[in-house]
C-alpha cells in the first residue's frame, strides 16, 4: 500500500511541475497582435482584432513542438537565420489531410513571433525548452542510421540528406550514418557492434531493410538476456532499442500500416518527437529451429509463388511484382495442406468485427497486462528481464485439411497504397495475435474477385471459399501421403548450408554471395537441383512459361519478402516484442 501511495505522490508532483511551466503575453505575427499562452501541455496563440476581440486560436501540443530558435529561422527550402533581439521561431508538427489515404500527412510547421522586449523573448524561449525537457523525456538524442542506396528507386541517400537530416539537426539529434553495401550488413552491425549511447536504430529503405534491423535488434536482445531464439515455448525478451523507418523502398508496407502514409517527412517527425508504438512479431520455426521473424505476412501458395517468380525478374524493378502476380494468377495453382491453429480469445476481438487499429487503440493498450501477467508496472517493460517459458502454446488446436489457393498469416493489416485496408483490415498491431486467412481451391473468377476486393471497401472474407481466424500460433505441414516433397525441401536446405560453407572457404564465392538475397540463394539451389533431374523431366521450351508446365506439388513460403526453404513450419506470435517510432494511424486530424 505504501508503494502505491508513493507512486501516486510522484505522479501528482510530476503533474504539478509540468503545469507550473506557464507564461503568457502579447506577441506579434506579421504585424498582427496575438495573445499567447504556454502551459505544460499546449502552446496556444489567439488573434486579437483592433477592437480587442478574440478571433482564431491555434493550439500546438508541447509534445509536438520540434524546437524553438532565437531570431527568424528557416530550414526549408534552404537554411536561413536572421538573429534579432525581439524575435523567436517556433517549429512544430503540422497536419495535412491527404485525400487518397486514410492516414494523415505531417509537415514542419513554422511560426515567427515578435516580442515586446528581449527579456520577454528570452523568457518564452526558456519556458518552451523547459516544457520540452519536462513533457517529452523520451525523445531520442543519438540515432544509428542505416541507408540502403540500392532500394526502391535508389534515392535513399538523397531522401535522407535533403528531407530527414535537416529535421534531426533542428531537433538537436546527432546521428551515425552507415551506408550499406551488402545484404544483411545492417543486421550484422547491430548484432556485433557496440551500441552504447544510441536511443534507436533507423532504416532508410523498404521492408527488406526494416527486416534486417528487426532481426538484428531482436537477436541482440535475446543474446544479452540469455534467451534461446530456437525454443518455440520460450517468452522472448521485449526489445529496448526502438526502430524507426524512413520509407524509401519498393514496398513500404510496415511504414504504411503503422503510420498511414509512406512519407519520409512524416516518419522523420514521428522519430523526432519520440513516438512509441509496440508491435507484435511472428517467429517462424522449422523442427524447433528458428528460421525468421515476420511482422507483415507469412504466405504460402499464391503469394509464395509470386515472390519466387519475381526473383527471376529483378531486372524489371518494382514492376516485377505486377508481372509475376498476373503470371501466377493465370497458372491457377492450388496446393494440399494441413493447417493447425491455436485460436485467440474471441471475446477480446475478432477479424470480422469491422474495427480498425488506430492511434490509441483500446484493444492494444489493454493487452499489455494480459500478455505480461508477471510484469511489475513500476518499471519499464522493455528494460525488465522477462525470460521465462510461456503458456501461449497451450490450448486446444484446430485442424483444417484441404487444397488451398493460398494460406497466409499477418500480424497487422498489411495495408499499402494499392490496398488501403490491407490483407486483414481489422488486425491489430500490438494485441499478441495474428490473423490466419485460408483461401480454398476455387475457380479463377472467384479468386480474381477475392484479389479485387483488396483494392476497395468490399469485405474480402465474405466469400464461400475464404475463412479467417484470429490465432496465437499456427502449424503447417503436408497431408499424409504428400510428404515426399517436404523431404526434398530438407535436402535443398542441406545443400544451401553446404553451399554456404563452401562460400566461406572460397573468397571469390564470398564476394559474389554478398549481393544475393536469401531468396535468390534458395532459387539458385532449386534450379541446380532441377538440372540434376533433367534426365527424368522434359525440358521446358524456350517460349513456354510456368503456365505451360506441370504445376509443382508444393509451393514456397513468402516471409516478409524472403523465401523460406521449408514447407513444414510453426509460427508463434510474440506480443509487443519491439517498438517503432510511430503512434499508429491517425484516422482524422485537424489542420
Amino acid at each position: 500500500m505504501t508503494d502505491e501511495v508513493n507512486e501516486c505522490y510522484y505522479m501528482i508532483r510530476e503533474k504539478m511541475e509540468i503545469d507550473s511551466v506557464r507564461v503568457e503575453s502579447s506577441l506579434w505575427i506579421d504585424n498582427k497582435r496575438y495573445k499567447a499562452f504556454l502551459s505544460g501541455w499546449y502552446f496556444s496563440w489567439t488573434e486579437i482584432d483592433k477592437r480587442n476581440r478574440e478571433k482564431k486560436t491555434v493550439s500546438v501540443p508541447v509534445s509536438e513542438v520540434i524546437a524553438v530558435k532565437e531570431g527568424r529561422v528557416e530550414i526549408q527550402p534552404q537554411k536561413k537565420s536572421e538573429d534579432t533581439d525581439l524575435d523567436f521561431t517556433l517549429f512544430y508538427v503540422k497536419r495535412n489531410r491527404r485525400c487518397n489515404t486514410r492516414g494523415t500527412l505531417w509537415s514542419l510547421g513554422r511560426t515567427q513571433f515578435c516580442c515586446p522586449s528581449r527579456d520577454v523573448r528570452d523568457q518564452w524561449i526558456t519556458q518552451v525548452r523547459t516544457a520540452l525537457k519536462t513533457h517529452s523525456p523520451s525523445r531520442p538524442h543519438r540515432l544509428l542510421v542505416f541507408i540502403n542506396p540500392f532500394g526502391g528507386k535508389k534515392r535513399g541517400k538523397q531522401i535522407y540528406h535533403s528531407l530527414v537530416a535537416p529535421l534531426f539537426e533542428l531537433a538537436g539529434i546527432s546521428s551515425h550514418i552507415v551506408v550499406t553495401e551488402r545484404a544483411n550488413q545492417a543486421r550484422d552491425y547491430i548484432l556485433k557492434k557496440d551500441l552504447t549511447g544510441f536511443d534507436g536504430v533507423i532504416c532508410v529503405g523498404g521492408d527488406g531493410m526494416f527486416s534486417e534491423l528487426l532481426h538484428g535488434v531482436i537477436g541482440r536482445t535475446q543474446q544479452e538476456a540469455g534467451v534461446s531464439e530456437h525454443d518455440p515455448t520460450v517468452m522472448l525478451q521485449p526489445c529496448d532499442l526502438q526502430i524507426g523507418i524512413i520509407p524509401a523502398g519498393s514496398t513500404d508496407c510496415v511504414c504504411f500500416a503503422t503510420v498511414g502514409v509512406n512519407d519520409p517527412v512524416t516518419s522523420a517527425l514521428h522519430i523526432v518527437i519520440g513516438d512509441s508504438q509496440p508491435l507484435d512479431v511472428c517467429s517462424v520455426y522449422h523442427h524447433s529451429t528458428h528460421v525468421r521473424y515476420s511482422v507483415s505476412m507469412v504466405g504460402y501458395g499464391f503469394y509464395g509463388d509470386v515472390l519466387a517468380e519475381s526473383e527471376r525478374h529483378r531486372w524489371m524493378g518494382p514492376l516485377r511484382y505486377d508481372y509475376s502476380g498476373c503470371l501466377m494468377y493465370l497458372c491457377n495453382r492450388n496446393y494440399p495442406g494441413l493447417v493447425q491453429y491455436l485460436p485467440a480469445d474471441s471475446h477480446i476481438s475478432s477479424p470480422r468485427d469491422n474495427t480498425r487499429c488506430l492511434a490509441g487503440c483500446r484493444v492494444c493498450s489493454e493487452s499489455k497486462e494480459r500478455l505480461f501477467p508477471h510484469f511489475d508496472s513500476s518499471s519499464s517493460l522493455y528494460s525488465t528481464n522477462l525470460s521465462q517459458h510461456s503458456s501461449e502454446l497451450e490450448g486446444e488446436w484446430v485442424t483444417i485439411e484441404g487444397r488451398f489457393k493460398c494460406v497466409y498469416l499477418t500480424c497487422m493489416s498489411s495495408s499499402c497504397p494499392r490496398s488501403p485496408t490491407g490483407l486483414s483490415p481489422s488486425a491489430h498491431l500490438a494485441d499478441g495475435t495474428a490473423d490466419l486467412i485460408l483461401v480454398r481451391q476455387t475457380n479463377p473468377l472467384g479468386f480474381l474477385t477475392y484479389l479485387h476486393r483488396h483494392t476497395n471497401t468490399q469485405d474480402q472474407f465474405d466469400l464461400p471459399f475464404v475463412e479467417v481466424h484470429r490465432v496465437k500460433a499456427v502449424r503447417f505441414s503436408l497431408p499424409p501421403g504428400e510428404e515426399e516433397e517436404e523431404e526434398e525441401e530438407e535436402e535443398a536446405e542441406r545443400e544451401i548450408q553446404t553451399s554456404d560453407e563452401s562460400v566461406l572457404d572460397d573468397p571469390n564465392k564470398l564476394v559474389n554471395s554478398q549481393h544475393k538475397s536469401t531468396s535468390q540463394q534458395c532459387l539458385t539451389v532449386q534450379k541446380e537441383r532441377g538440372v540434376v533431374k533433367t534426365g527424368r523431366k522434359k525440358k521446358r521450351g524456350f517460349l513456354c512459361g510456368p503456365c505451360c508446365t506441370k504445376p509443382p506439388s508444393v509451393s514456397v513460403w513468402n516471409c516478409d519478402g524472403e523465401i523460406l526453404p521449408h514447407t513444414k513450419i510453426l509460427c508463434r506470435v510474440h506480443g509487443q516484442l519491439v517498438r517503432l517510432f510511430a503512434r499508429g494511424i491517425e484516422e482524422s486530424a485537424g489542420a
